[in-house]
């Protein structure tokens, strides 16, 4: 594992990924009015490549304004990129489950989520697709998972035989997605190396903990990282 290549935790679903090459790619951006997002990142303004799993606003919700400021890449389903467009965003792609693209050396590929992802809007809400999770390879062939949100669904394991991805990035605070319980059977279907929450303790119904899921993970060989919003993986 490179160790040129930081997963910074922005809260919520936001990471901050820097590859080895020195990209940047913004993952689910919600900066303004997420109340986890360190003060540091709440005018984040630079970006290569935007990733934005489904449309609900806690997830896409500094999308345009992000892909405006930095001429970043934005890749989403089709809906959600030509929502975008229509907000004014250029550079966009939209494509759907089981599509990969490459991006200066980074492969994404969309694969499943089992959420909703309407977008929300001055006239009210409308259709954003169906909601997705990413599997990212970079540069120098490190892959990971971010789920999005999404429950647990049998087809994880279907991820792990094509993909094999080293770190999954699971939702752990439960009412909208996987509480512990379920994020601890993802996290086996998976067989990632290891595990970061995150989708947790933005509300007071996100109950879920990085401590309950690490009981759930006890004699498995999975790594669970914990990290507060602004630190980064590897430390």
């Amino acid at each position: 594992m490179s160790q040129n290549m930081t997963f910074t935790w922005l809260g919520h679903a936001t990471f901050l990924i820097k590859t080895p090459t020195g990209q940047q790619i913004v993952m689910d951006p919600w900066l303004e009015g997420n109340p986890k997002i360190p003060p540091a990142y709440q005018n984040l303004s630079a970006a290569d490549l935007i990733l934005i799993s489904h449309g609900h606003f806690d997830h896409m919700g500094s999308a345009a304004k992000l892909a405006k400021q930095s001429g970043a890449m934005v890749v989403a389903n089709f809906e959600i990129a030509t929502y975008l467009n229509e907000q004014g965003v250029e550079n966009t792609v939209g494509m759907n489950k089981g599509g990969t693209l490459e991006f200066k050396g980074i492969h994404v590929t969309m694969v499943h989520a089992d959420h909703s992802s309407g977008i929300t809007t001055e006239k009210g809400l409308v259709y954003g697709g169906e909601a997705a999770g990413f599997v990212v390879t970079l540069e120098n062939g490190f892959t990971f998972y971010h789920a999005g949100d999404t429950n647990v669904f049998a087809d994880m394991s279907v991820i792990h035989d094509l993909y094999q991805p080293e770190l999954a990035l699971l939702p752990i605070g439960g009412h909208f997605t996987m509480a512990p319980k379920e994020a601890a059977y993802a996290a086996r279907l998976l067989k990632a190396d290891t595990v970061i929450g995150m989708h947790y303790g933005t509300f007071p119904s996100l109950s879920g903990t990085p401590s309950e899921l690490g009981d759930l993970l006890s004699g498995t060989d999975i790594q669970l990282v914990v990290l507060e919003p602004g630190e980064s993986w590897p430390k």
